[in-house]
């Protein structure tokens, strides 16, 4: 009877313990390279923002664990025979975390919002394929005109303004993500607070603390919540690289996107598989502002670039995980061929130093005279030492560079909304697989990217050609004669051609390194 009574408690036990296991809360402890600036998807603009984004909402398409495009809230689509006219379903089990349908009628007024010109969104134009989309956004046009139609609350139909090859890449951005309507209209740009955010992903906001973290739970109305294995993911912003691998080794992070250059020999050795180096669809460039006196001289710009050693920064800077970059579309990128490289290239870094000093010496400067520059750049070490290399690079041409730092949010608002810098760190990283997401950056009219000013007729009319050019081979001539403009009148100084780093625990499963560096929680799990 004893023995008995013991038994029955033993197993007891183990039942209890059990269950307390299988009810323990699975949280990812996630790094992240800095704060959002926003939380608001059509303000949107940084790679920081859009790994949070991914998250909290689904678009009509979303992406796999291999960064591959899937059906999304659109279960599926059909495109008409000239390629102008896409009809989406949507599946019937889309809600939002509140509970109401997911309905086309939400992607109508989302898509107005961002092209709306009163939203001040900073990436509007990526979605200007859609037809009468610029023009709504210029103000030419009511909102109402935009090509977005829904036809019942299951189907919409949106038109384009020519075929566009990456349209459905597109809706991929977090710019095509969709917002609530009432809440939107109940709570104005208070929407993204966590007291009043209303999302559709796989997890929902419920806590943000500034230089803190930002939490959010899995979202019990997702359409595919019974197959999401996490319970909470905390995002952290870890902008000090070597604060965050030191959390990673302690366990207090599963993963961070980003690593402390000058320590992967270290974590090569010390983390092994945990340290993850793969190729990413993106360029690390300096900006030039083309309405400072001096740096509105080509010559100048030329010879700035020419006196960069790039091979220098990839290996010893940067650890071998970037790659020296001749041109700003990247190599290997969809529907383009050979990217228009510039003509010093193959010139011996001798051969290029000599030609600078003589371009700045013929615009007036040289050491007896220098030219004095400052570089921006947000807070990184790797960021930082850089900006310290390329100054010693510059200093034989008679270039004196001061430097200042400051928070990635601040960096990159200053470069867009004053512009009263000299030369500036910034860094693309391609949202799909086309030249023309690289190239539309330095366009006159794209005030949310065009740090350096740029202006140019020619560039813009070529552009413009591009959008409208329906045969693929045409199209990539276009956009390389464009490109070939570019590395002319060098609106930005092309470094180096991302590696995407990554610190990921062996607990985690899921991950999947891919070139577009995409990895939402919803396709991980973490062994307990």
């Amino acid at each position: 009877m004893i023995k008995s009574l013991r038994v029955t408690a033993l197993a007891a036990a183990l039942m209890a313990a059990t269950s307390l296991t299988a009810m323990a809360e699975v949280v990812y402890h996630r790094g992240n390279t800095g704060d959002p600036e926003t939380l608001d998807q059509h303000k949107t603009s940084t790679v920081y923002e859009a790994h949070i984004l991914r998250d909290l909402y689904e678009g009509l398409v979303a992406y796999n664990a291999k960064g591959e495009i899937i059906p999304g809230v659109a279960e599926s689509w059909t495109a008409s025979e000239d390629g102008t006219v896409y009809t989406f379903t949507l599946r019937e089990d889309a809600k939002w975390s509140n509970g109401d349908p997911v309905v086309a009628g939400d992607f109508v007024y989302s898509l107005r919002r961002i092209m709306n010109p009163e939203t001040g969104a900073k990436y509007a134009n990526i979605l200007y394929p859609i037809k009468n989309a610029e023009a709504v956004n210029t103000g030419d046009l009511a909102v109402e005109e935009l090509a977005v139609k829904a036809i019942d609350d299951r189907t919409l139909e949106i038109a384009l303004e020519a075929p566009t090859p990456y349209f459905i890449d597109l809706l991929g951005h977090q710019t095509g993500l969709p917002v609530h309507p009432a809440t939107v209209e109940a709570h104005g740009t208070d929407f993204v607070k966590p007291e009043n955010i209303v999302s559709n992903g796989p997890f929902t906001l419920v806590e943000f603390t500034p230089n803190a973290q930002l939490k959010a739970n899995k979202n019990p109305h997702f359409h595919d919540a019974d197959n999401v294995q996490i319970d909470t993911v905390i995002f952290y912003p870890t902008e000090d690289r070597g604060a965050a691998l030191r959390r990673f080794q302690a366990g207090e992070l599963h993963t961070n996107n980003d690593a402390p250059t000058e320590q992967v020999a270290f974590m090569k050795e010390e983390l092994g598989p945990q340290f993850r180096v793969a190729p990413y669809l993106g360029n690390y460039y300096y900006a030039l502002n083309h309405e400072d006196e001096a740096l509105s001289n080509p010559d100048v710009r030329r010879a700035l670039s020419m006196a960069i050693d790039r091979e220098f920064l990839a290996e010893e800077i940067w650890g071998s995980v970037m790659v020296p970059a001749y041109s700003f579309v990247p190599p290997g990128i969809g529907n383009y061929g050979e990217p228009a490289y510039a003509d010093y290239k193959d010139m011996s870094l001798i051969d290029r130093e000599d030609k600078a000093i003589e371009l700045l010496a013929s615009a007036g400067f040289s050491p007896d005279n220098p030219l004095q520059l400052e570089i921006r750049y947000n807070t990184s070490e790797n960021h930082k030492n850089t900006a310290v290399a390329i100054a010693d690079m510059w200093k034989p041409l008679g270039v004196e560079v001061s430097m200042l730092n400051t928070d990635v949010a601040t960096h990159y608002a200053h470069l867009r909304d004053r512009g009263d810098f000299d030369v500036a760190r910034a860094g693309w990283i391609g949202d799909y697989s086309d030249p023309q997401n690289f190239l539309f950056m330095v366009e006159s009219d794209n005030t949310g990217f065009n740090y350096a000013r740029y202006n140019n007729p020619e560039y813009d009319a070529l552009m413009d050609e591009a959008a409208k050019t329906v045969d693929l081979e045409k199209r990539a001539q276009l956009l390389q004669q464009a490109e070939a403009l570019f590395m002319r009148d060098l609106p930005f100084i092309p470094l180096m051609y991302y590696g995407s780093m990554n610190l990921v625990s062996d607990t985690v499963s899921g991950f999947e390194d891919n070139l577009q560096n995409i990895h939402p929680t919803r396709w991980m799990s973490i062994a307990q």
